[in-house]
């Protein structure tokens, strides 16, 4: 199976007086044309997740929406709070497996730092973390359901590297 963990794209800024409530912080025009333009490469070369998990903020959803819009399939997106910052990776883990068993290709979508050491542990380096910039994504590739500390990082792209 393949995992895509995801960080949202660009959003407004945090303290933003616009977006008093952080979880209503929505991406900007330029974060939404930079992101789309990154999943339209990825697309390009195999990134076809079947199914999204974001966290519930805006800014993740938004994130989700494009990809989901992007793909091949148009892959279903569900809310997921694990997700949420200060994620939950036992409780996403969990419903992850679950899903492995008719999708193989998923995509998390979530907040830093969370979305790095999600990753990390899922590679093996529990004690680590792996830096995401926005609108990053990483490919995590299992022999199997996803397990702790059983995947190998495939690849890790920003923007920036895709010039995007």
């Amino acid at each position: 199976m393949i995992l895509y963990i995801i960080r949202h794209a660009w959003a407004a800024e945090p303290g933003d007086p616009a977006w008093p409530d952080d979880r209503l912080r929505p991406l900007t025009k330029n974060g939404r044309e930079r992101f789309a333009k990154l999943v339209k490469v990825l697309t390009g070369r195999g990134f076809a997740p079947e199914l999204i998990a974001t966290s519930p903020l805006v800014r993740c959803r938004q994130t989700a929406e494009i990809v989901a819009k992007s793909v091949s399939g148009k892959p279903s997106i569900l809310q997921r709070e694990e997700l949420a910052p200060g994620s939950d990776l036992a409780r996403i883990l969990g419903w992850t497996i679950l899903q492995s068993d008719q999708y193989g290709q998923i995509a998390w979508v979530g907040h830093a730092p969370d979305v790095g050491l999600l990753t990390s542990a899922l590679i093996g380096q529990a004690s680590g973390t792996i830096r995401f910039a926005k609108g990053g994504v990483a490919s995590i590739e299992f022999d199997g359901p996803p397990a702790v500390g059983s995947g190998e990082l495939y690849w890790l792209v920003t923007a920036k590297v895709l010039g995007c």
